[in-house]
């Protein structure tokens, strides 16, 4: 592992250093004050000690980062306002069309409207892996407006999704670039991997990126992709075959901190 980098930041009044790689992906973080290096799956070890050195305060522990304990988790009995457990998929775009539902007559189907049964489509698939030891998020609020459509927690990890809708429709993907029907292709899986990089920041856990696409005619690949997976919304659960990654402990405290949405407010 090559172009390792240290970044210096804030999170919730204390300092930590973080390590990224150059395209800006995290790959570990030092607690100074808990003297701990926390790796990400797939971090080295050797790599990110070196570019630590010069940092690194006196002996450390270094694992994966640590699940919160029980009374980090008392701590976390949340006010309504700060639940996102009860958000419904497409939660966002529900309450803007609530708000603004359009001209009563439109030429083109408002896009909003397809974009919210695409949400409400995966959400359901995701709603399916509630008995295999899952949770689901929706509607995730970022800082500057962004969102992560959904967030699955379970055996297998957590995946960040992002849902496109192309009903009837052939999508490409020419990573980075996706192209639906005959639309210009556009950098939609740079989206999606910064979407899964802001909440594995947030949850100090490796997230991975997915592109749930809704009723395609056909998706096509056209070359091996990097870190993130395309699935059509029919495979949403297939998610549910994964495991050996999460125990059941770990999966509730995750879920614990990511339904706070004060977890997301320096992301």
């Amino acid at each position: 592992m090559s172009g390792l980098r240290v970044i210096p930041t804030w999170r919730h009044g204390q300092e930590r250093l973080y390590v990224c790689l150059s395209d800006g992906r995290n790959v570990a973080w030092y607690d100074r004050e808990a003297a701990r290096v926390n790796l990400l799956s797939g971090a080295s070890r050797e790599d990110v000690l070196e570019v630590l050195g010069p940092f690194l305060t006196g002996p450390v522990a270094v694992g994966p980062p640590p699940v919160p304990t029980p009374a980090e988790l008392a701590r976390l009995t949340l006010h309504p306002d700060d639940d996102l457990a009860p958000n419904r998929p497409g939660e966002a775009l529900q309450i803007a069309l609530d708000r603004d539902p359009g001209p009563p007559h439109r030429l083109r189907p408002d896009p909003r409207r397809r974009a919210l049964l695409a949400e409400q489509a995966v959400g359901e698939a995701l709603h399916r892996l509630d008995g295999a030891g899952w949770h689901a998020l929706h509607s995730v609020p970022l800082p500057g407006g962004d969102r992560v459509h959904h967030l699955a927690i379970g055996p297998g990890g957590l995946f960040a999704l992002h849902t496109l809708h192309a009903r009837k429709q052939r999508v490409t993907v020419a990573d980075p670039m996706v192209a639906l029907g005959r639309h210009d292709p556009r950098p939609l899986l740079r989206r999606v991997r910064a979407d899964a990089d802001r909440a594995s920041y947030a949850l100090t856990a490796e997230v991975h990126p997915v592109l749930a696409v809704v009723g395609p005619a056909d998706v096509r690949i056209t070359a091996p992709l990097r870190e993130v997976r395309v699935l059509a919304d029919t495979e949403v659960e297939s998610l549910a075959r994964l495991g050996g990654v999460l125990k059941p402990a770990d999966v509730e405290a995750l879920h614990a901190m990511a339904r706070d949405r004060n977890t997301w407010t320096r992301v």
